[in-house]
């Protein structure tokens, strides 16, 4: 069974997405904080240049000026490399007081103003568009060759002249789904563009708002069966339904209204809500795990505690490893972690072991629907991969 909880105070909205009993995503958006704008749209007004740093600040209206790169304003030619030409002036590309449409890709914070891209990115049920690109990608989620082909086929077909497009894995099995999603994708980019041409537009202007955190677990849950969302306010339970009647998927889902002062008490959450804030995890057989988040990067550290195994001393690292990887990737999607993550296992001196740990993180994983990409074990025998946070931190 899987249910959503969503309790709202006066300055907070947190979110739980649980699977029989089991907290799996937990989530705490500030409804005060004017600085979360990731995914919003703007007509901004170059402000400074910086040409040692290929790079300008734009005004969108903030208190902080946003900062945009030179490969944030070139054209993407490919998704999955960012390399840039160097011999390209930044100054060839824009001027003082020039107009921009950009994209917050990652909010401002108490030092830094918003990092924005000309790359836009419009989020739908099976397709993110991606405008002023021809770019066509299929979820790495989705593994099917052939299904990877009809996907790309449809989607060309029937996209626009100039734009592009990411193919979400609940299009897995759809056609016309896919085609109307599509229409209604674009449609929301060309009423952006008529806005944002309008010569009367001297100032920076927010011209497309991104969902709130439960509009966007909605749309990436589409495709799996929800079997029910609580929430403890009438406001919350009016929109729900409301979105109920305009998606099918959703039609069997109940909508319940919960007054209870502390909803995750009542379910008995607050124990799944207060170990997942530990430093320390302890695995089933004994070992553990310590996650340390740093400014630059997540380092989790796999210990054998006080287990010692039966058989070999590999045997006895590789079940360590191997509880750790499950523990892992379940903490990942828990903790929403982002950003460059290492783990250090205890060290493998087989090489069939070490594979197949890779090979079950990677297994692991495929149940977040965040983007993750594992990149292996580096030189120093360290586990390297990254994470896309599912809200901006």
């Amino acid at each position: 069974m899987t249910e959503i909880i969503i309790q709202r105070q006066k300055d907070k909205s947190t979110i739980a997405l649980i699977e029989n009993g089991k907290l799996v995503e937990y989530y705490e958006e500030n409804l005060n904080e004017d600085n979360r704008k990731e995914g919003n749209i703007y007509i901004g007004i170059v402000k400074d240049i910086v040409k040692g740093m290929q790079a300008a600040f734009v005004d969108i209206g903030s208190e902080k000026n946003s900062f945009i790169h030179l490969k944030d304003i070139m054209r993407k030619v490919d998704e999955t490399k960012e390399e840039i030409d160097n011999t390209i002036d930044i100054t060839q590309l824009v001027k003082p007081n020039m107009k921009l449409l950009v994209q917050v890709k990652k909010d401002s914070t108490e030092q830094k103003g918003a990092r924005v891209s000309t790359h836009i990115n419009i989020p739908g049920k099976y397709i993110a568009l991606m405008p002023n690109t021809d770019i066509i990608t299929v979820s790495q989620k989705i593994e099917n060759k052939e299904e990877q082909q009809r996907l790309i086929k449809l989607v060309k077909e029937n996209l626009s002249d100039g734009n592009g497009a990411v193919i979400r894995t609940s299009a897995e099995g759809k056609e016309q789904e896919i085609i109307d999603d599509i229409k209604k994708v674009e449609e929301k980019w060309e009423n952006i563009i008529k806005t944002s041409v309008d010569p009367d537009l001297h100032e920076p202007k927010l011209l497309y708002e991104s969902e709130s955190l439960i509009e966007k677990m909605l749309l990436d849950l589409a495709d799996e069966k929800i079997d029910k969302i609580i929430v403890n306010t009438q406001k919350d339970l009016n929109k729900l339904e409301k979105y109920k009647k305009e998606n099918k998927e959703y039609q069997n889902t109940k909508m319940e209204l919960d007054k209870s002062k502390n909803i995750f008490e009542k379910y008995d959450l607050e124990k799944q809500i207060e170990k997942m804030q530990n430093r320390k995890i302890w695995l089933k057989c004994g070992g553990f795990i310590t996650i340390d988040k740093t400014e630059a990067l997540t380092a989790i550290d796999v210990n054998t505690g006080k287990y010692t195994g039966t058989k070999s001393l590999e045997q006895t690292i590789y079940k360590v490893n191997e509880e750790a990887t499950i523990e892992i990737a379940k903490q990942l999607r828990l903790r929403d972690i982002g950003g460059i993550i290492i783990i250090d296992y205890i060290d493998m001196k087989d090489e069939n072991n070490r594979e197949k740990i890779e090979n079950l993180l990677k297994e692991e994983i495929k149940k977040d629907r965040s983007k993750v990409q594992v990149e292996g074990f580096t030189k120093l025998d360290l586990m390297e991969l990254t994470r896309k946070h599912i809200i901006s931190h």
